[in-house]
C-alpha cells in the first residue's frame, strides 16, 4: 500500500491529467459521432474551470454542486451558439466555436475578477483520484449505453445520411444541438476537475492549441466506440512522459509515432482493432472515414 501511495504521489499530475484528458476526449467524441466539428472544447473547458474556481473560492457550495454548475454553464453557452450554427451547413460550427474561444480569452485577460492575464491561483484542491476516475467511468458508461440505445441508432442514421434520417422522422438539428450541449458539459466538467487539482488556471491554457490537442485525442484513438478517444488521450498524455529519457529526441519520436498511427491506422487505434474483428458497423466506418 505504501508503494502504491508513493507511486500516486510521484505521478499525481500525470495520473490526474490522464483522467481529465480522457473526459475531454469523450467531449470531442460526442460531436464527432454526428460528423460535426467543434473546435470549442478548450473554450468550454475554460468556462467550466473559471466557473468552478470562482464558486470554490467565493462560496461554500459542496464540490458536487460546483461540478454541476461547471458543466451546466458551458452547456447553456453551447445551446446559445449551437442553435444558429448547426442550422447551417459546412464548417460554421467550427468557425463559431473558434471565435468563441478567442472572445473568451480576451475576456479572461481583461477581467480583474477573473485574475486577468495572471490567472486565478489558490483554488482548493478538491479533485482527487476517486472524483476524477469515478466521473470518467460514469461518463464512459453513459456514452456506451447511449450508443447501444435508440439514441445511438438515430446517431448512426444521421451519420450515414441526414436526409434519410429526416425522412424517418429524426429531428437531426435537435440531436446535433443536444450532443453539442453534452460535449460542452463534459469539457466544462474536465476543466473544473483540472482547476481543482492543479490549484491554478490561466487564460493561456484554453487556446487553439489545446483545442487541437483535444481533437487529436479523438482522431488518434478513433470514434467507432467511446473507448477510442479514451485510448487516444491516454497515449498522447503518457507518451511525452514515457519518452522523457530520450531528452531532446523525445519530441521527434513522439511525432513519428503519431504520424505512423495516422498513416497506417487511419480509423484510429481502436478502429483498426474493431475492423479486424468485424465489430465495426457500416455507418461507423463511414463516420470514421469522413472525419
Amino acid at each position: 500500500m505504501d508503494s502504491l501511495n508513493d507511486f500516486l504521489w510521484a505521478y499525481q499530475d500525470l495520473i490526474y491529467g490522464l483522467g481529465t484528458n480522457a473526459i475531454l476526449a469523450l467531449s470531442m467524441y460526442a460531436v464527432l459521432q454526428l460528423n460535426q466539428l467543434s473546435l470549442g472544447q478548450a473554450a468550454f473547458m475554460g468556462v467550466g474551470a473559471y466557473v468552478g474556481a470562482l464558486l470554490s473560492l467565493h462560496t461554500g457550495l459542496p464540490f458536487a454542486l460546483v461540478l454541476a454548475a461547471a458543466a451546466a454553464v458551458p452547456a447553456a453557452l453551447a445551446l446559445l451558439i449551437g442553435g444558429p450554427s448547426l442550422r447551417l451547413s459546412g464548417v460554421h460550427l467550427a468557425i463559431a466555436t473558434i471565435g468563441l474561444g478567442e472572445v473568451l480569452r480576451v475576456a479572461y485577460v481583461n477581467t480583474p475578477a477573473l485574475g486577468g492575464a495572471m490567472g486565478l491561483s489558490g483554488i482548493p484542491e478538491r479533485a482527487g483520484f476517486a472524483a476524477i476516475y469515478g466521473l470518467l467511468a460514469a461518463v464512459l458508461a453513459g456514452l456506451v449505453l447511449a450508443a447501444r440505445s435508440k439514441i445511438g441508432r438515430a446517431c448512426e442514421a444521421i451519420r450515414e445520411d441526414e436526409d434519410a434520417a429526416r425522412a424517418m422522422g429524426i429531428d437531426v438539428t435537435a440531436y446535433k444541438i443536444a450532443w453539442l450541449a453534452v460535449s460542452a458539459a463534459l469539457a466544462g466538467l474536465a476543466g473544473a476537475l483540472n482547476a481543482h487539482y492543479s490549484s491554478f488556471i490561466g487564460p493561456g491554457e484554453y487556446g487553439f492549441d489545446t483545442a487541437v490537442s483535444i481533437l487529436s485525442f479523438a482522431i488518434l484513438g478513433g470514434i467507432a466506440t467511446p473507448f477510442g478517444p479514451v485510448a487516444g488521450a491516454v497515449v498522447l498524455t503518457a507518451l511525452p512522459e514515457v519518452l522523457r529519457p530520450l531528452h531532446d529526441f523525445r519530441l521527434v519520436v513522439n511525432g513519428l509515432i503519431i504520424v505512423g498511427v495516422v498513416l497506417f491506422l487511419p480509423r484510429g487505434l481502436l478502429g483498426f482493432r474493431m475492423r479486424r474483428t468485424g465489430g465495426l458497423s457500416g455507418p461507423a466506418r463511414g463516420a470514421t472515414r469522413r472525419v
